[in-house]
């Protein structure tokens, strides 16, 4: 019995369209969605066509990573990528407009940074996951790719950055609500955290949204 290759993010994706004249491939990813506090966190990453470098075959999806390694790997993602950019949508919106628009609406506000910066309509979108409504150059200018962390280095590449920015936030929300354990759990619905929520309740920086009585 053949035992299955794990598979690691390289640039074939990117291949696909350099080699058709696009220069810019912006790699898009979020974190942050399934969490029970704190803010949804998205990233776009762009590299040169063909960008070479040895940190690269240590990009992967960022949940595959150490804290140790993301941290390792943000600031030289941030200094050799061609263009980057980092958004958060807070909880006032995600309570509002819930998650799924706040997961749109955070990569909108990704592009509408990143694309002036390219300053050309000569790009292309991968995304993880699927398609993404109402982004720039619409349905025709983005691919959704099912584990696209897992296949894209520019994919990877933000969903590294972005978590690192969102777990550093996390970390600072511990100092104003001790009791949680933020910087341990980053938002997200632990054992400890429901428990937590169960013994003092919500902060300004839970999601309304989930069924907290439940618990």
């Amino acid at each position: 019995m053949k035992m299955k290759t794990k598979t690691k993010p390289s640039f074939d994706e990117e291949k696909k369209y350099w080699t058709r004249g696009i220069d810019y491939i912006i790699g898009i990813d979020e974190v942050g969605r399934g969490a029970f506090a704190g803010p949804i966190v998205a990233a776009g990453v762009i590299y040169k066509p063909n960008f070479k470098h040895l940190f690269l075959k240590d990009v992967n999806d960022s949940k595959m990573l150490s804290h140790k390694r993301r941290n390792e790997l943000s600031p030289l993602i941030k200094k050799h990528a061609l263009f980057f950019a980092i958004e958060e949508i807070g909880v006032p919106y995600i309570n509002k407009y819930g998650i799924g628009k706040a997961n749109n609406a955070v990569f909108r506000k990704v592009l509408k940074k990143l694309i002036p910066k390219i300053g050309s309509s000569n790009f292309f979108i991968l995304a993880d996951g699927f398609h993404k409504k109402y982004l720039p150059g619409g349905i025709l200018k983005q691919k959704g790719i099912l584990k696209g962390d897992r296949t894209s280095i520019s994919i990877a590449s933000a969903s590294i950055i972005a978590k690192v920015r969102r777990d550093n936030i996390m970390k600072d929300a511990e100092f104003q609500y001790p009791n949680y354990k933020f910087a341990k759990n980053k938002g997200y619905g632990t054992l400890y955290h429901r428990r937590m929520i169960q013994e003092h309740g919500l902060t300004i920086i839970h999601r309304t949204s989930f069924h907290f009585r439940s618990f």
